[in-house]
């Protein structure tokens, strides 16, 4: 016969029902345990940067807002090739994005483009900023 009172029995009863519930709480997997979910591998693809599908594409959502339609803003208009070529031309579309001294950083009161998207535009420029 065992040498324990009744309240002992349930509080060892309740320890081990403690700790067999935080075993399983902590050896137990969700998907947010998993790398691959909560660190996605991203890759900035710069194997064949274009005018058409990668420098107008960031210019529509980061720069058009302002610098598009019928009344740009400061005159500089980046949603037609010959006005993104004319400030390509004169290294203003590069001071701008890349923030480098003396230019105005754009996007104005907005984070600077991402290094992915700065490689894309470096890239175009470097190759000449063709019409492609």
């Amino acid at each position: 016969m065992s040498n324990q009172t009744p309240n002992g029995k349930k509080r060892i009863g309740a320890w081990i029902l403690s700790g067999s519930i935080l075993l399983l709480v902590s050896t137990s997997s969700c998907y947010y345990d998993k790398a691959e979910i909560l660190y996605p591998q991203t890759i900035c693809d710069t194997a064949a940067v274009a005018y058409s599908t990668a420098v107008t594409p960031i210019l529509s959502s980061s720069c058009n807002s302002c610098h598009g339609g019928s009344i740009p803003s400061a005159g500089i208009k980046l949603d037609t090739y010959t006005g993104v070529k004319q400030q390509v031309d004169n290294g203003r579309l590069w001071g701008a994005v890349s923030h480098a001294a003396s230019y105005s950083p754009m996007p104005k009161n907005g984070n600077k483009l991402s290094s992915c998207n700065l490689d894309k535009i470096r890239i175009w420029i470097a190759a000449g900023a063709p019409n492609n």
